[in-house]
């Protein structure tokens, strides 16, 4: 098969290769007892039906080579040259992905596989390969081993393939999965589906020679193909829709391969002019092409005979992009081929789009989710207002679409006008909308957008500018409260040489200054310990009279309540200005801000060193939640009135909990937004004035 397509210096070049694998990787043997080289060789005879260069069919030929023999890099560099190395080495780096090790173990080569692949797109094509043959041959391995590599193809590899365009060999891997997975159900499903076909042979027979002999009517040509649906897209179908197999079996499918793109829609005509369209079941993916280039027309038709028929209808290039995705790139390397070009040229975007993810990422872990995310697109496909088309995953909304069009742009968004009408930015999009994202210079990203955004590149990117912001305010924050505990030794930052604060990074283990006040700031390093490192003193910090200091000097911690998310203020108190409040230094969490007459502060305490003296800044800019509880008369709209009342004293009710008492009075309470005790006071006299209250007080839980 190789002389077919290679030169031959390139099939020598390959036999070449096979020699020194065979040689390699000599007296090793599989679980099932065959010598090893069946396994780079049956990997290599899959890309070779692929038609892959010949460096690929050396690489897959040598692909274990570095990982299970005593050769290294270089000696596949001296006879084979750096692109092959680079091959093999890419795919070395993939062979540590294992279920049953830690999460982020797993997290972390999962993103060394995406690097890898973002670099040469061969990388991932000989490991798919590499995969499938161990999925054909896994029934040697104990069961428990079998369902964890399942696993690991079912939610990896077999949509990486998806996303990639590989359709052929995505069904092969999810069928095999499948089987492994769930072997019972498997065996189940496929008898079903053998009956089926059985029992309506003569259906599908009459419903193909009916589109053909339509098709000689008109004189249009056309080879008509019965569809197989597959084991695991049945299951799958029945799991998330909640059918019965009847239900899914009902629909059955015809594939038409006709000569040219103007043929696709004259054979759509014809077909539609047979049996009758379904409403809202007609999608052009030859206009609108998915995001892995996959082109064809898709309609679903009611017949004569009582069933549903689902026509696909493409020309030859688009049904081999369809099977081979980007692999079409290598399959046929013809200058017409643009369809194999579109398809490497979404495969690229995307890849890039899995750097960007990973660029913005925290870790490992966030990583893999991001990317898992992204694995499984169901597509929705906007506009933008000069009428380029934007393809999205179901579910996207205004947010999503403000990132797919620049990260800039989301960070910035303030604002969405889908279809020229104002509308809320976490509105679901839908298929042929015009969005346009309205944006404001200064604007950020807002926490609450992580909880309804759905592409990975939104959430990605709105994380890391968040991140960002904490990391800023925690340098803030922990430089305030180093400053304070420097007092407590007659010093400041100022006055601390240099070389000591290189010594207390070392001896803390930070990079840099900033990185050391940050974890001060969110609580993860005691303030009063990293001030005692700066001036070197030898007293610990329970000698120090910190408390005596403050004392003399009055000097405790202003509260803003603009710090962001490294000052918080308890849920059981919920302090407001012009509350006697003290801090406790919470690690991951900054400092919580509890109010003094909190009954929960006494649990704390036994940690001295961790409490500090806050006090509010003399007009904080910003409002506060408190709790409030009323005694009310069950009447017809007291909860109303009551919400007019807080709402022209320039408040608002985030939160409303009632509780029926006695039939005729009910309990509720409710989470105010308030300024200050002051604003408290005015609200609470205001309601009292309602005659439908009895009762009103102040909670503190």
């Amino acid at each position: 098969m190789l002389d077919e397509y290679l030169e031959p210096e390139q099939v020598t070049e390959i036999y070449q290769a096979y020699l020194f694998s065979a040689e390699a990787h000599e007296g090793q043997h599989r679980i099932s007892g065959e010598a090893y080289i069946f396994h780079p060789l049956s990997v290599a005879q899959i890309l070779t039906e692929m038609r892959m260069d010949h460096r690929s069919i050396i690489a897959a030929l040598l692909h274990d080579v570095i990982e299970d023999t005593g050769l290294g890099k270089e000696a596949i560099i001296k006879k084979f040259g750096e692109e092959v190395a680079l091959l093999v080495d890419g795919v070395s780096k993939l062979t540590n992905i294992h279920f049953e090790s830690k999460a982020e173990a797993q997290a972390e080569n999962f993103r060394k596989m995406m690097l890898a692949m973002v670099e040469d797109i061969r990388v991932i094509l000989i490991k798919l390969a590499d995969r499938l043959h161990n999925m054909r041959t896994l029934g040697v391995m104990r069961a428990e081993k079998r369902r964890r590599i399942a696993l690991e193809t079912l939610e990896i590899y077999a949509p990486i393939a998806n996303r990639l365009g590989m359709n052929q060999m995505r069904l092969e891997l999810e069928d095999l999965g499948f089987k492994a997975m769930y072997p019972m159900r498997s065996r189940v499903l496929k008898e079903n589906v053998k009956n089926a076909r059985g029992n309506r042979k003569e259906l599908i027979s009459k419903l193909e020679q009916a589109i053909v002999n339509r098709l000689e009517e008109l004189g249009l040509k056309g080879d008509v193909l019965g569809r197989q649906k597959h084991l695991y897209s049945i299951y799958k179908k029945m799991r998330s829709k909640h059918l019965s197999f009847n239900e899914v079996m009902d629909v059955y499918a015809v594939r038409i391969i006709v000569e040219s793109v103007d043929m696709c829609y004259r054979m759509l005509g014809a077909i539609h002019n047979l049996f009758t369209p379904v409403p809202g079941k007609f999608k052009d993916y030859i206009a609108i092409p998915k995001a892995n280039g996959y082109q064809s027309l898709h309609s679903i038709l009611y017949t004569q005979y009582g069933v549903a028929i689902e026509v696909q209808i493409r020309t030859e290039d688009m049904n081999r992009v369809a099977e081979a995705g980007i692999a079409a790139h290598w399959l046929y390397k013809s200058g017409t081929d643009s369809s194999g070009n579109n398809a490497q040229v979404r495969a690229r975007e995307w890849l890039r789009g899995v750097l960007e993810i990973q660029q913005h990422a925290g870790n490992s872990m966030e990583f893999l989710e991001n990317v898992k995310i992204d694995l499984f697109p169901d597509e929705v496909y906007v506009f933008t207002p000069k009428g380029d088309i934007m393809v999205l995953q179901r579910g996207a909304t205004a947010i999503d679409f403000a990132y797919a069009v620049h990260t800039d742009v989301g960070n910035q968004c303030v604002a969405v006008k889908i279809d020229r009408r104002l509308m809320p930015l976490r509105t679901e999009l839908y298929n042929g909308q015009t969005v346009e994202v309205i944006t404001a210079p200064g604007a950020q990203a807002n926490p609450g957008w992580l909880e309804f955004v759905k592409t990975a590149k939104a959430r990605s990117n709105i994380r890391a500018l968040l991140k960002n912001l904490q990391f800023d305010e925690s340098v803030e924050l922990g430089r305030r409260l180093i400053n304070r505990n420097l007092e407590a030794f007659g010093s400041s930052l100022e006055q601390i040489p240099q070389s000591s604060i290189d010594e207390v990074l070392k001896e803390f283990n930070f990079k840099n200054f900033n990185d050391l006040c940050s974890e001060v700031g969110i609580g993860n390093h005691i303030p009063i310990m990293v001030a005692r490192a700066l001036v070197g003193s030898d007293e610990s910090s329970d000698k120090i009279n910190l408390k005596a200091y403050e004392e003399k000097h009055k000097h405790p911690l202003s509260i803003r309540g603009t710090e962001g998310a490294v000052v918080s203020f308890a849920k059981c108190c919920l302090p407001i200005p012009g509350d006697d409040i003290i801090g406790f230094i919470s690690a991951g969490k900054g400092i919580v801000v509890h109010s003094q007459a909190c009954k929960n502060i006494a649990d704390y305490r036994s940690k001295p060193e961790k409490w500090i003296d806050v006090e509010w800044e003399l007009e904080p800019n910003r409002d506060f939640s408190t709790y409030i509880r009323l005694m009310v008369k069950n009447q017809r709209g007291v909860l109303a009135t009551i919400a007019a009342a807080v709402s022209d004293l320039d408040s608002n009710i985030l939160n409303v909990d009632i509780e029926e008492r006695d039939g005729i009075h009910s309990s509720m309470t409710l989470t105010v937004e308030v300024k200050d005790r002051k604003h408290l006071a005015r609200i609470m006299r205001r309601l009292k004035t309602i005659d439908m209250v009895d009762r009103i007080h102040r909670v503190r839980q």
